[in-house]
């Protein structure tokens, strides 16, 4: 099986929904057919970070069309012919050894494809799906920074800190983040390791312990995110590249400074796309692992 020699070029880091491009390959998957594009709005699901679902839609080949029902990445290395997908990739992401590619999955049988390479196949995306799910990554990111600020008080160390100028608790801690449709649900790990490094959990004389201080917490966080909202701020993302593993970042201005963070999703354009933002928090039962669970009110309900 020949392999396309170039990854594929993204335009959904710039909010495409639809675009038109050649079909370089496809090739039989369990159950239909996986159809690789040279560029493409669609965005996958990352093989090692997978917090935001791929896309679905459409992809329409002289006439044909065909429902795409998952986007999942897939790699090469340069000069072979073994093509991995997802989980199965063995790289790390971005190598330049490697060629990496959006696979759009169809249930549409191999054969009925087969034909199609080198022609130009046009790329819809489910345009609500994805603003919902972009809604949920804004507010998430936007969560996080507010997070961050509410429990800057717990540390006895100071470590590294966001671009606001806060210990980042989200990028120490964090062990999986979800987005949905519906919103975004975080998990933080607050084991021996978060407390070595300074986290205070048990109460102290300066401030309750982290399961006492949770309705507070929560209501800290919305409080924060919905004045950011308020502003209205631009909503971007800066590319370092066209391809798919080029380096991305989240840039939005809030009155406190500039909040920055690398990230391959989809987000809104501006604040008041989020409408208004509900947060809850919640702690395991032994106390070892705190939820965050973040709603756009414009997000589906």
């Amino acid at each position: 099986m020949s392999e396309p020699c170039a990854s594929t070029r993204v335009t959904y880091p710039r909010g495409a929904t639809d675009g038109t491009s050649t079909v370089v390959q496809v090739f039989p998957l369990q159950g239909g057919t996986g159809i690789i594009t040279a560029e493409t709005p669609f965005h996958p699901v990352d093989h090692t970070w997978p917090d935001q679902p791929a896309d679905v839609g459409t992809l329409t080949v002289n006439g044909a069309q065909v429902a795409i029902t998952d986007a999942i990445t897939g790699a090469s290395q340069i000069g072979s012919d073994r093509l991995c997908l997802g989980r199965d990739i063995t790289a790390r992401r971005g190598d330049d050894d490697w060629c990496w590619y959006v696979v759009h999955v169809t249930d549409a049988p191999y054969g009925d494809c087969l034909e199609w390479v080198g022609a130009q196949a046009t790329l819809c995306v489910d345009s609500r799906r994805r603003a919902s799910l972009s809604a949920s990554h804004t507010a998430c990111h936007l969560m996080a920074f507010a997070l961050n600020e509410a429990l800057s008080d717990r540390w006895r160390k100071v470590p590294n800190g966001d671009s606001l100028g806060h210990p980042n608790f989200d990028a120490i801690a964090i062990t999986s983040s979800q987005i949905r449709t519906d919103g975004s649900t975080d998990t933080y790990r607050l084991g021996k390791s978060l407390r070595k490094k300074g986290f205070t959990v048990a109460a102290t004389d300066e401030a309750p312990s982290l399961a006492d201080a949770l309705p507070n917490l929560a209501d800290s966080v919305a409080t924060r995110l919905n004045e950011w909202i308020g502003t209205d701020a631009q909503v971007r993302v800066d590319a370092h590249g066209p391809d798919l593993t080029s380096p991305r970042e989240w840039v939005c201005d809030l009155p406190q400074g500039t909040a920055t963070v690398m990230c391959g999703g989809t987000h809104v354009s501006r604040l008041s796309q989020l409408g208004t933002v509900r947060v809850t928090a919640e702690l395991d039962d032994d106390g070892t692992e705190l939820t965050i669970t973040t709603t756009p009110s414009t997000a589906d309900s």
